[in-house]
């Protein structure tokens, strides 16, 4: 039916940890909001915990759950594909040009339209006559083909953990992606699931992402470890790893600095915490995630490009879907950039953030295959 329907520094101060229980919903932590969540934080935690421990969705409710929340994609893109080939029985130049203006401006960008519009033409060209009825079952087998591979088990929230050593995720992108919220379900979805989880507040340069890491940290039954506003992250990062190794942790995470400073500045940064965390793994990271929000559409692409070129990004989180229509980002940087999208946002709370399908993306945009 539809279609878009991540030395040692010496401190003064000592690294801090703390501990608690699971949660649900997100928090844009300030310093307003903190005073208020503090008053209602026996309740919220209640709630979260009874979210976090309820049943899986069947297979059938989770794509029922991911149609909700790609809807504003979908209806977007099939309203201008209605208008685009309106009228007209054939797939002819014309509707080929309207198509690639309809992919263009629902932000799956020029050059996996382009792409999307050549196998097209190719396949008319091999079938010689295509009917404007044939048009969505097409561009469902397009676009599932361009997009890459994810994880596909389902243990362990996709991530590969083994005994014996942490699995180790750096977590980065821009403020205000939900980067932090992001860490924070993962944390209570990794819990949850028995293992033991360990958080890095190593964005020390906003004492509000410090805060939100805590809260999330205590909501998830994570421990954070921390450092005072305007320490080295690198520093935080290798306490994080030796404190973990130590008390037996099966999951680390490890938040960034969302600042998209100079290239070369980003770069150094990020360098030099993955080179101090492998001095005490040394294969970590196994993993660096990019958060992207995809309501800003094109300008994902950019923090893609500006990202995978300061670091080595393994994996993608396109978070705030529900609020868009705008998904089709999905498709393009999945294909531009060749990198596989793990996890989904459709939603604030803890069970929205979503293993990554290609397939059930699919289904959601276009509709059960016939």
């Amino acid at each position: 039916m539809g279609f878009f329907d991540l030395f040692k520094k010496k401190t003064d101060k000592p690294a801090e940890q703390t501990t608690t229980p699971v949660a649900e919903q997100t928090l844009e932590a300030t310093e307003a909001s903190k005073a208020a969540e503090e008053a209602a934080g026996s309740e919220i935690a209640n709630e979260a915990a009874e979210v976090v421990a309820s049943a899986e969705p069947t297979p059938q409710q989770a794509q029922q759950e991911l149609n909700a929340g790609l809807e504003k994609t979908k209806t977007g893109f099939f309203s201008k594909l209605a208008r685009a080939i309106a009228g007209r029985s054939t797939v002819d130049a014309d509707v080929l040009d309207d198509l690639e203006e309809v992919l263009i401006t629902s932000d799956v960008g020029v050059e996996t339209t382009v792409k999307i519009i050549n196998h097209i033409e190719q396949r008319i060209a091999r079938d010689k006559y295509m009917n404007t009825s044939e048009l969505n079952a097409i561009l469902r087998d397009e676009i599932a083909l361009l997009m890459e591979e994810s994880h596909s088990s389902q243990q362990d929230f996709g991530l590969e953990v083994k005994e014996g050593s942490p699995y180790v995720m750096m977590v980065v992108g821009v403020n205000g992606a939900g980067k932090t919220t992001t860490i924070g379900k993962l944390a209570a979805k990794l819990t949850a699931a028995g293992r033991k989880v360990y958080i890095g507040a190593a964005d020390t340069f906003r004492a509000a992402a410090i805060d939100q890491l805590a809260v999330w940290a205590d909501r998830a039954g994570a421990t954070m470890i921390r450092q005072e506003m305007g320490s080295d992250p690198a520093s935080v990062a290798y306490d994080t790893l030796k404190s973990a190794v130590a008390n037996g942790a099966d999951v680390v995470l490890i938040d960034t600095a969302g600042r998209l400073h100079n290239k070369i500045g980003l770069m150094n940064e990020l360098t030099k915490i993955r080179n101090v965390m492998a001095k005490v793994i040394p294969d970590a990271p196994h993993e660096v995630m990019l958060v992207l929000d995809g309501s800003t559409g094109q300008n994902a692409f950019e923090q893609a490009r500006q990202f995978t070129q300061a670091t080595q990004v393994t994996s993608l989180t396109i978070t705030k879907l529900d609020g868009t229509a705008k998904g089709g980002v999905v498709i393009g940087i999945s294909d531009q950039f060749h990198i596989p999208v793990r996890y989904i946002g459709i939603g604030e709370g803890i069970d929205q953030l979503r293993m990554f399908d290609r397939h059930e993306f699919v289904n959601a945009l276009f509709g059960e295959a016939k």
